[in-house]
């Protein structure tokens, strides 16, 4: 029997609850061709956002042609529009025919091929018969913006883990921009991106350190979970299979959470097997012992990565302070001086472990991992 608790995979439909108007917004910024940033941590909801939004769009009559590939395991330009090239050419072909057809006819002037060898033994659909340079990969992300013209259909590419592409360096990012910029000066809409990115530091540089794509793209900030919303969901999912729990209880799950929904999906799909009949206090005792021992082990290996100062640190956040450079604070948690302390935030920030936001207060990007390092690490047992 399907479990009503998903959290292996994106939802849609009857399982997507909450941020209804998130998926008005979305659907409003692609449909007018804007180009849609939306970063946040990892399993947050934003691939079930997209999807959700593209099913809205197609059931409301938009006839749209979608692309999608990660760059989660891009290192080189030669990889990126390779991938890109060939998630562009997937939206709008089905055979090898079709492939050579659009390649031959739209990158006909680069060391872009259609291969039949390698599509036939790794299903490469585009291939580089020679070293990539400029105006390959100027060509390349043109492409989707080729096609849309010549289809006359709105189409969409979204880059997921869009934040690995620095790995690469700002050469990509200067000739995605070149060529969006001149799209749009040219008013040609037919086509756009959704760049989505689970390290939110690292998407914060790009977009607002570094200014990529500025005036070019749509920031997108998901709004959270409402408690009432989560906690219907759980209880109508425990009534499917004859279950009650205490709405208390529920809030307090939310709340040691923090609304994080994949979370809580993974911990009561634990407590849904530990369970029969009314939910008490116990069982869920025993299913979060079951998840941190899942997620421990990364816990741990997090930890052991970082320096003392940093562990020195992430304790005064655990307790409670925002001014870190005051001498007092430098002091009790031996940061040895307030220069140190910025290299530290910047440390911590960069290993995807605290976010700081514009007042400069610091927040755990991972609520499970702030428990764990509150009780276990650190060992605040009434905390």
């Amino acid at each position: 029997m399907d479990s009503p608790f998903i959290y292996d995979k994106y939802v849609t439909g009857k399982n997507f609850i909450g941020r209804k108007n998130d998926c008005t917004v979305v659907g409003n910024l692609i449909s007018q061709g804007e180009h849609v940033v939306l970063s946040s941590p990892a399993k947050t909801g934003k691939k079930s956002l997209i999807q959700q939004t593209l099913f809205n769009l197609r059931m409301s009559g938009h006839n749209l042609r979608i692309g999608q590939f990660s760059a989660l395991n891009v290192r080189t330009v030669e990889d990126f529009i390779v991938r890109f090239g060939s998630a562009v050419l997937r939206m709008c072909g089905s055979t090898p025919h079709e492939y050579n057809a659009l390649i031959s006819k739209h990158l006909e002037r680069t060391h872009m091929v259609f291969d039949p060898k390698r599509f036939s033994e790794n299903d490469e659909v585009l291939s580089l018969s020679w070293e990539a340079d400029e105006e390959d990969v100027r060509a390349v992300i043109d492409l989707p913006y080729r096609i849309a013209a010549e289809k006359g259909t709105r189409h969409l590419l979204i880059i997921e883990e869009f934040q690995n592409l620095t790995f690469i360096g700002d050469r990509i990012f200067r000739l995605m921009e070149e060529v969006m910029k001149k799209r749009k000066e040219a008013g040609q809409t037919l086509f756009s991106f959704v760049f989505m990115g689970s390290m939110v530091n690292a998407m914060r540089d790009i977009f607002f350190t570094h200014r990529h794509f500025y005036r070019l793209t749509e920031q997108f900030k998901m709004q959270p979970f409402d408690e009432r919303e989560i906690t219907d969901h759980v209880a109508k999912g425990f009534l499917t299979s004859g279950k009650v729990i205490d709405k208390e209880l529920l809030l307090g799950v939310c709340r040691l959470f923090k609304n994080h929904l994949w979370y809580i999906n993974h911990f009561v799909s634990i407590c849904d097997a530990k369970s029969k009949g009314y939910i008490m206090e116990p069982v869920l005792l025993e299913s979060l012992g079951c998840i941190l021992a899942i997620h421990e082990p990364r816990f741990i290996s997090i930890m052991s990565s970082l320096t003392t100062h940093q562990v020195n640190l992430l304790r005064a956040v655990i307790d409670g302070h925002t001014r870190f450079s005051s001498s007092e604070v430098v002091r009790q948690y031996s940061l040895n001086s307030s220069a140190n302390v910025k290299r530290v935030k910047d440390a911590l920030m960069k290993k995807e472990i605290l976010a700081f936001d514009e007042n400069d207060e610091p927040s755990f990007l991972d609520p499970l991992f702030e428990y764990w390092v509150r009780h276990y690490f650190f060992e605040k047992k009434n905390a």
